[in-house]
């Protein structure tokens, strides 16, 4: 045989597959990958190295809630606050509104009264000065690390919910919002003493654990018991007693309403009426409704509804979902559970654990069972099922991506998508090509959550366990080439993005990409290019590679590799030979970097020696040695530059005898 050079080219695409032996997916999928890790399939071709993510807001999401200090005139190394939900431990840290420095708890410091939100901290350094009533306390590291509970991307802010309060942000600081609003609300006459309080201008009725101060009277104090309110007007049982006694129409002002006991929290975005509101359900408190301005705790709810986990808007109407019960409010009133005005309740067979707007259907998964709901009102609601051998295990990894709904189920990922038939479905199991990672995630994993970057037609499926440190943190991404169905989806894997709670949405025409966990802090995926500081650590290796023919030995020359860098590349090539098999002698990695030469890049050129504008290189040259019956090529990097695509590559090899 004549030894002469050839060259055999590589597309890279078709995404991670490892159902597949590997001399098949060597011969039948050549552009594919088995190790595809932080890169991402493209809709641009090839695979990308993923985006970043940043803190997006640099503050911690407050932990205890907004607490405040609990009386005047406090001195030394005792400090009382009030309005905390959650109890403070040793070694935090806390500043407070008005006094220089930073205070720490000491050792066995905190004395916590759950029942009236108030704790007692000793402090390890006396306080500079006497901090006012009231004046802010905020907690700035904490000992113990704490779960964000939900967070929803919505409008120009997130909402994030954590411990046993709510707030929002628009990447500046948190913004407490689970205060209620029960109109204006003044002391009812003058010399009152004691653990009551006649109040009047109440549009609506406290509720035990709500926090409140008072004009003119020191400390701040706690409802004890639900109030009734006659024609505006309550006594409510308070804690403690009354430190003075407050002037006729001396304002009362809400701190906080409890939200306490609060699991994982999830969020509806609508517009009933022209105004744009978010409902939030806990799966233990009552729903809440806010309009950016206005908390709502809708108290008189049934119980069917109380303590509900889903949440979701159908047919100009909420629809909660606790337990088997789907339970809606009556048509354009968010807050009405009127039979007579169209509100009702629903058994659907099955423990909820999704609900999803899916083409003028509500579509309801349990663990066990698929169902839908059609018609307009309660006089025409049909619940009809669409599978009874297929559920959804985590109603947080449903989204809407090219036409399909994806979700997990007990088996991996799965399209319900419509068909040409009407009110027909398809059920699609698409994980198949991955079905080893999909059963170790699933396996490896407590909870999951999911987001949808559209830009990108991309799904991300995150995984969250507690005993999984950051930079283990897995995640599945599928990129949907096809407009519809499952067959052309692209897989691959991430790792270090670890979420327990996510969630997109665009702001005017940005799209904006959450997620939490607990260390702390609220993250926008989707931008920079490390993950908050760190390095991205990316793996892409090919198939084994037979090249024509598996039982002929090639010795390889030369590799050209095409891409599409947005700056500075680097990443190591190593040649894995015959399978990267027991006693096969492997190649020493080559290096590949277009940070030499003269291309600039913003923030780290040097004048005088760079040239701002140049074009990048994009191609390149690299020789390797190697001979084996089968090559496999893997591309490894570890740094924060930015995002780069890797297009395909030729290797120039050489046919020996075959022997």
């Amino acid at each position: 045989m004549v030894d002469r050079w050839q060259t055999y080219p590589v597309e890279f695409r078709g995404g991670l597959i490892t159902n597949l032996s590997p001399l098949q997916q060597g011969v039948n999928a050549p552009g594919s990958a088995r190790i595809l890790r932080n890169f991402e399939p493209s809709i641009e071709g090839g695979y990308r190295r993923i985006e970043g993510y940043d803190k997006y807001d640099s503050n911690l999401i407050p932990p205890y809630g907004a607490p405040v200090v609990h009386g005047s005139s406090q001195t030394g190394t005792t400090l009382v606050i009030g309005n905390i939900h959650t109890t403070p431990e040793d070694g935090d840290t806390l500043t407070i509104s008005g006094v220089t420095g930073t205070y720490t708890i000491a050792s066995a410091g905190v004395t916590f009264d759950g029942t009236n939100n108030r704790a007692t901290l000793t402090l390890t350094t006396s306080l500079d000065s006497s901090p006012a009533n009231a004046a802010s306390v905020t907690f700035t590291s904490t000992t113990s690390n704490y779960l964000a509970l939900g967070v929803a991307s919505w409008e120009d802010q997130a909402i994030v919910a954590k411990n046993d309060d709510v707030f929002s942000t628009t990447g500046s600081g948190y913004t407490h919002i689970n205060v209620p609003n029960y109109g204006t609300v003044l002391v009812d006459g003058g010399s009152q003493t004691g653990t009551s309080l006649i109040v009047d201008g109440l549009t609506s009725a406290p509720q035990a654990g709500d926090v409140f101060k008072i004009a003119g009277v020191d400390l701040v104090y706690t409802v004890t018991a639900d109030a009734t309110v006659t024609s505006g007007s309550a006594t409510l049982t308070i804690d403690p007693a009354l430190d003075s006694s407050p002037a006729d129409d001396a304002a009362l002002t809400f701190l906080s309403t409890s939200r306490e006991g609060a699991v994982k929290t999830r969020f509806a975005k609508y517009n009933l009426t022209g105004t744009e509101k978010v409902a939030i359900v806990d799966g233990t408190n009552a729903p809440a409704l806010y309009d950016g301005s206005t908390f709502t705790v809708l108290n008189s709810a049934p119980t069917d509804v109380i303590g509900a986990t889903h949440v979701v808007e159908f047919k100009k109407a909420l629809f909660f979902g606790k337990g088997t019960t789907l339970t809606f409010t009556s048509p354009y009133a968010d807050d009405s559970f009127s039979v007579a005005n169209g509100s009702g309740t629903i058994d659907v067979g099955g423990v909820i654990t999704g609900l999803f707007v899916f083409r003028q259907q509500l579509i309801i998964f349990t663990e066990r069972h698929i169902q839908q709901l059609l018609g307009n009102t309660v006089a025409d609601f049909n619940l009809q099922p669409i599978t009874e051998d297929i559920g959804c295990i985590e109603g947080d990894t449903i989204q809407e991506i090219g036409g399909d709904i994806i979700f997990l189920g007990p088996d991996g990922l799965r399209l319900l998508s419509a068909t040409e038939r009407i009110g027909d479905f398809g059920l699609a199991a698409i994980s198949k090509p991955i079905q080893k990672n999909m059963t170790n995630f699933i396996a490896a994993n407590t909870s999951y959550t999911s987001t949808i970057i559209r830009e990108k037609s991309q799904y991300r499926l995150l995984g969250y366990n507690n005993n999984i440190k950051q930079e283990n943190a897995q995640g599945i991404i599928a990129t949907q080439f096809a407009e519809q169905g499952g067959s052309g989806t692209g897989f691959a894997e991430t790792r270090g993005i670890r979420a327990y709670v996510a969630d997109s949405n665009y702001n005017a025409t940005t799209e904006v990409v959450f997620f939490a966990n607990d260390d702390g802090y609220l993250y926008q995926m989707e931008s920079g290019n490390s993950f908050d500081g760190s390095n991205i650590q990316t793996t892409f290796a090919t198939p084994h590679l037979p090249i024509q023919d598996p039982r002929v030995r090639k010795t390889f020359y030369k590799l050209f590799l095409y891409t599409d860098p947005q700056g500075s590349v680097n990443f190591d090539v190593s040649l894995k030979l015959d399978f990267d098999g027991q006693n096969v002698i492997q190649p020493t990695p080559i290096s590949f970097a277009n940070t030499t030469g003269v291309v600039g890049f913003y923030g780290t050129g040097t004048y005088g020696t760079i040239s701002y504008g140049s074009k990048l290189q994009k191609l390149f040259e690299g020789q390797v040695i190697g001979s084996g019956f089968a090559v496999s090529f893997q591309f490894s990097s570890d740094n924060s530059d930015p995002p780069f695509s890797l297009d395909a590559l030729t290797v120039e090899y050489g046919i020996n005898d075959r022997r």
